[in-house]
Formats: C-alpha cells, structure tokens, sequence
C-alpha cells in the first residue's frame, strides 16, 4: 500500500463515527466525539483513518499555553482525534505521520491557523507521532480523579456535573496526558516547560 495510493478529503461525523467507535482506544468515549474540521484517509474507496480537529476543549488554555486573554480563541484547533485502522497503518510505514502532515495542510488551507494542541494519553503511548510531525512536547497535564456513580447493577458511569456528597460512587484517579504543540504564528510564546521524552521505538 505505498502512500500514492492513499487520498485526503473532509469527511462527516457521521463518516467518522464507525471507525472511531471500533478502532479508537477511547471506544466508549468516541462514540459522543466532538466533531470539527474532519480529515478522512481513503484508500480503494474505503475510509480507513479519520483525524478530526476541533477548537481548544476550553478557554482558558489559551491563558495557561500563551497567556492571552481567554476571549483569544481564533486559530486554535485541537487534533482531538486520530484513528487509522490496524491492518492499514501496518501495511506502511509512517502512514500515521504522513497523514497528520496531509490533514494539517487542509485545515490550514480551509481555516486560520495560529498553533495546533494534541494529547497523547500517558496510559497508552507519549506521542512518538507527533513528534516526528513536528509537534513540540510540553510536559504532562496535572493528575486529576474523576467520580464514577454506582450503577443498580453494580456498573458505574462517568459523574459530569453537581455535588458528589452522599452519591454513592468513587474516586477514579484519571491518567495524565503528554501536551503537544504545533506553533504557525511566531509571535506566540508559549508559558509551558518543553519536555524531555525518549523516543518510543514503536507507537
């Protein structure tokens, strides 16, 4: 499968959707994605990777990234989602940065762009991918715990908003994601600490 095989193109949320839902480690999480400027990777007519980019998840990163007013949210976009099904993304390498590269240069044709943000979840990798797409590491989001409520069934689900006292429930403690960051505007300065990762042999 060399890569002028593969093409580009602005893809649905609902074109998305399935391959998010069955290939993404978020799987549950997915299925409720944020949809935005959406890059879907064809090959021989099938949709086999999507990376979706979406605004800052809130206003205040722009505060804490660059220290501008939170009100300062034009040309910020978050690479909230990138899935490339397994079979395809073994078949050559580099597809995943070859694609991240192709999806950026059309957001950027499309849209104003002044720096693009991306999360790799600790828990499952420290993103390899995006370091070799030119994305620059800037240390780790800080610990948090989420509060899960018990299910009659004895499940739990996600608590989202209001008090937690007397819900019956716990403590989950939430994993800790590397922050990335790709500038386009040379007048930003960014306010966190660069970090020092060693590379991943495989991603």
């Amino acid at each position: 499968m060399p890569k002028h095989d593969f093409t580009t193109g602005v893809v649905t949320k609902a074109d998305a959707a399935p391959l998010l839902a069955q290939y993404h480690y978020l799987t549950g999480v997915s299925r409720g994605f944020k949809s935005g400027f959406n890059v879907g990777l064809h090959w021989q007519g099938d949709l086999v990777g999507v990376c979706i980019f979406t605004g800052f998840p809130v206003p205040e990163l722009v505060v804490g990234a660059f220290g501008l007013d939170r009100r300062d949210q034009a040309g910020f976009w978050e690479l909230s989602r990138l899935v490339l099904r397994p079979d395809v993304q073994a078949s050559e390498h580099n597809l995943a940065g070859w694609f991240i590269a192709k999806a950026i240069n059309r957001l950027r044709l499309a849209n104003p762009v002044r720096a693009i943000l991306s999360y790799a979840d600790a828990d499952h990798h420290t993103g390899t991918v995006y370091r070799a797409t030119g994305f620059v590491c800037y240390g780790k989001t800080d610990s948090k715990a989420d509060f899960w409520i018990t299910q009659p069934d004895g499940t739990h689900i996600k608590h989202s908003r209001g008090p937690t006292k007397g819900v019956a429930g716990e403590w989950r403690k939430r994993s800790q994601k590397h922050r990335y960051l790709k500038i386009f505007d040379p007048s930003l300065t960014v306010q966190w600490r660069k970090e020092q990762l060693e590379l991943e042999k495989t991603e």
